[in-house]
């Protein structure tokens, strides 16, 4: 890990300003950069046949956890160089890469632009709603750190279970939860920058993408399950 004074990412800041100040303004625009990349994997992906890429659907799964967590881990490791940040960029390409069969299959559906419209703009909506909030609150977030932890463990182990038993109810269930946790986790890291407890614009910039991913997917499943009658 290098000392943070090496950290050589475009300034954006002055030095008078307060740091937590300049390292949330450094993630906002590592955050708004990596949909470039997110966005152009999605687009590669619509001249993929990912049925036929990954015909087994545990093997699918294999592979997104191999790629994601992987590349995390060595985004975290270079949290503090450019490296990490040329990191979070594969890493936001292969999410979009990944999210291109669920756009496919929405946009499919007669009304399936206005579904991707709606989620993307609900997304959106929640990101600055818990942005807003958590500038204006004055609290540790201690409360809701214990209760992510307690929710993801919870979320996994319902997505295990419901690979097993394919339940559609337990399916939405589960994207409704995501919703949930993935604005609580937004929430929670902007406070925690600003309070000074991440220093990393890139660390804080891979768990807001990695929330904003969650929540819009999630809410592409729950409007085709309540809007689309294929």
């Amino acid at each position: 890990m290098q000392p943070r004074n090496s950290y050589d990412f475009t300034q954006l800041g002055q030095a008078s300003e307060n740091p937590q100040t300049v390292v949330l303004r450094k993630a906002y625009a590592l955050l708004g950069l990596s949909f470039l990349p997110c966005a152009a994997g999605a687009y590669a992906g619509t001249y993929v046949n990912f049925y036929a890429l990954f015909s087994n659907s545990w093997l699918s799964v294999v592979a997104f956890f191999i790629f994601a967590y992987g590349l995390m881990f060595a985004i975290e490791k270079n949290r503090y160089n450019n490296l990490g940040i040329g990191l979070l960029m594969v890493f936001t390409f292969g999410f979009g890469f990944f999210l291109s069969p669920i756009l496919q299959f929405a946009l499919a559906s007669s009304i399936g632009g206005q579904i991707v419209g709606m989620a993307a703009l609900m997304t959106a909506g929640v990101f600055f709603t818990m942005a807003a909030i958590a500038h204006r609150s004055k609290s540790s977030m201690n409360g809701i750190a214990q209760f992510l932890t307690v929710g993801a463990v919870v979320l996994i182990i319902g997505m295990i279970v419901n690979m097993f038993m394919n339940i559609p109810a337990l399916g939405l269930t589960i994207a409704a939860g995501f919703v949930i946790f993935s604005s609580l986790v937004i929430m929670w890291q902007i406070r925690a920058v600003i309070a000074g407890g991440e220093d990393s614009p890139t660390s804080a910039a891979l768990t807001l993408f990695i929330s904003i991913y969650n929540i819009f997917t999630s809410l592409i499943q729950i409007l085709l399950a309540v809007m689309d009658n294929r």
